[in-house]
């Protein structure tokens, strides 16, 4: 092992002994983000606790802010999962007792003495997910619990990390009984071809995604057929079929480089049946997503009773990503140089902001280190979105931080995808600012 993963290890187990302490004479009350890996870590801290037979509750969030964390109960154990790193100043002035923190976003804030908190931010920056955290909390706790590790890889994937595995990712790799194979990196791969490129985001392929028609004209184009009226699955095509599919798709989007198209698929079994990874986590963050969190926990669980309802969940939210990536890419846009942001308002629901800024980025339609900006209206406020294109450039989340302390709001994220919250009223302003520190941060690059 590794020194810093022994590191890791040591503040784990202290954390995992402080936290059965406490557990031993209070209620866990466990917040968790909406996305995939929340979900997921969420699942693992659930799973966990029902083993040890302990009475908890449990609630899923978009976000936190002041209100939500003054509001928290005082008698019971908070438990943060994937999310809290930067609202310490909250917690502090809400002088809650005992508050647990599994997370791995950016920390710019003192941690208050009331607070134990496991984030690798804090170590050696190691690249890994809340519920990949989570996971080996859980397992300090109870070391035969590695059917949970699965779950750790779909929030990993879900986090977009499964090109970062080093030896602690590929320690709960090797555990959770993933297989991996090489091929495209288009999601399901264990459905047939035509649906697969028809619901298409990652990559986005103009005039194939959505377009049946589209569809049908690039399998033609590279000699699929169907076999007695259905197409094969994406692993099962051969070196040949493979490359024709590639070289098609790559033509119809060239800014795409074949190393960001092909790569290791997942695969992994739930409720009994191999599974792509990629889509599992796909599915878990449409439930969540889709204002059903629950379901999503449920699925994670694999309680059976879920599958119908998830299954009707994601179809439909493959439909409104779809769409709103087509609002996206024909809205009328403010560019500038190195810089994109698409004010959907209502448009796009602030749920779904977030994954269109990411497939966006990740389309290769703008060029290396474009900062891609989404915005859509939640309630009365406004959820932002900010990706990088090849993850290079500028501080988002320092950016943002930037802004929002002149508009009021809340801020989170990473390096290269971060957000924040900010009230309607302030859109005007907040984008006068933004415009202006992107284009001042771009003078100065010049100068420099």
């Amino acid at each position: 092992m590794r020194k810093e993963d022994e590191i890791l290890e040591k503040e784990i187990k202290l954390f995992a002994e402080e936290f059965i302490k406490k557990l031993d004479n209070k209620e866990a009350y466990i917040i968790s983000h909406f996305d995939t890996d929340g979900i997921t870590s969420a699942s693992i801290m659930v799973a966990t606790l029902k083993k040890l037979d302990k009475k908890f509750s449990l609630r899923i969030v978009k976000s936190l802010d002041e209100k939500f964390i003054n509001n928290l109960p005082k008698d019971k154990m908070i438990v943060f999962l994937d999310l809290a790193s930067g609202s310490l100043n909250h917690i502090k002035n809400a002088k809650l007792k005992d508050v647990f923190i599994i997370d791995h976003h950016e920390i710019t804030q003192e941690i208050p003495e009331n607070v134990k908190i496991i984030n690798t931010q804090l170590l050696n920056k190691q690249k890994i997910s809340a519920s990949g955290l989570t996971y080996l909390f859980s397992k300090q706790i109870n070391p035969e619990t590695k059917e949970l590790s699965k779950l750790a890889i779909l929030g990993m994937i879900g986090d977009c990390l499964e090109k970062e595995i080093d030896s602690l990712n590929n320690g709960i790799l090797e555990e959770s009984g993933i297989q991996r194979k090489r091929g495209l990196l288009i999601y399901p791969s264990t459905r047939p071809v035509n649906r697969v490129l028809e619901y298409s985001s990652h990559p986005y392929i103009p005039e194939v995604t959505g377009n049946m028609k589209g569809v049908l004209e690039l399998l033609r184009e590279t000699g699929l057929t169907p076999e007695k009226g259905k197409y094969k699955s994406l692993i099962e095509l051969d070196e040949g079929e493979m490359k024709s599919l590639t070289t098609a798709i790559l033509l119809r989007n060239p800014k795409i480089k074949t190393k960001e198209l092909v790569g290791d698929i997942f695969l992994i079994k739930m409720f009994n049946k191999i599974e792509d990874a990629r889509d599992l986590s796909a599915v878990i963050n449409a439930c969540s997503r889709s204002g059903k969190p629950e379901l999503a926990i449920q699925y994670c669980l694999e309680i059976s009773s879920s599958k119908k309802d998830v299954e009707l969940t994601h179809i439909k939210y493959k439909q409104n990503i779809v769409t709103g990536l087509n609002f996206a890419y024909e809205t009328e846009k403010i560019e500038g140089k190195g810089f994109v942001i698409i004010n959907a308002q209502e448009n796009i629901k602030d749920t779904m902001i977030g994954t269109i800024a990411s497939i966006i980025s990740n389309s290769s339609i703008y060029e290396e280190g474009t900062i891609i900006i989404t915005m859509a209206y939640y309630d009365d406020k406004i959820k932002v979105s900010a990706r990088t294109v090849g993850k290079k450039g500028r501080n988002l989340r320092e950016l943002l931080e930037r802004i929002v302390n002149q508009t009021d709001g809340e801020v989170g994220g990473h390096e290269h995808a971060a957000g924040c919250l900010i009230h309607k009223t302030k859109e005007k302003e907040f984008l006068d600012l933004l415009k202006k520190n992107l284009e001042i941060e771009v003078i100065k690059i010049r100068d420099n």
